[in-house]
């Protein structure tokens, strides 16, 4: 699980992946997320990187501290969390991919009716 990428930080590729635990619901609003430390020992990376992580998160709303608790989904995260990753793709990832879809000459019919994961060779 610990599998990074040098393209961002760490502390960003580790709130992404709370994030995604939100959104595939492995962590329900209300509920407590991992701690810095459980989540520090299993990616074998420093609790300040985890900390970061949480703090980007507190600073947009979806999760919150409770003294002595740990690090709860507030509610309504989910949704709020669907609408700022939307926003996020939509500048940041989707200029690229438009561009790229141009670039290639690609038919985008064809792009939505196709199946992402090609089939195995056939033995």
């Amino acid at each position: 699980m610990d599998d990074f990428h040098a393209s961002q930080p760490i502390f960003v590729q580790i709130r992404q992946r709370l994030i995604e635990m939100i959104l595939r619901g492995r962590v329900g609003e209300g509920e407590a997320l991992p701690s810095v430390r459980q989540i520090a020992a299993e990616l074998s990376v420093n609790p300040l990187t985890v900390t970061k992580a949480f703090e980007a998160l507190v600073d947009i709303g979806v999760v919150e501290k409770r003294r002595g608790l740990g690090m709860f989904v507030t509610p309504g995260a989910r949704q709020q969390l669907l609408v700022h990753e939307r926003e996020k793709f939509l500048k940041e990832d989707w200029p690229r991919i438009a561009a790229q879809i141009r670039a290639l000459d690609l038919d985008i019919t064809a792009l939505l009716t196709t199946d992402p994961k090609p089939e195995a060779p056939q033995k």
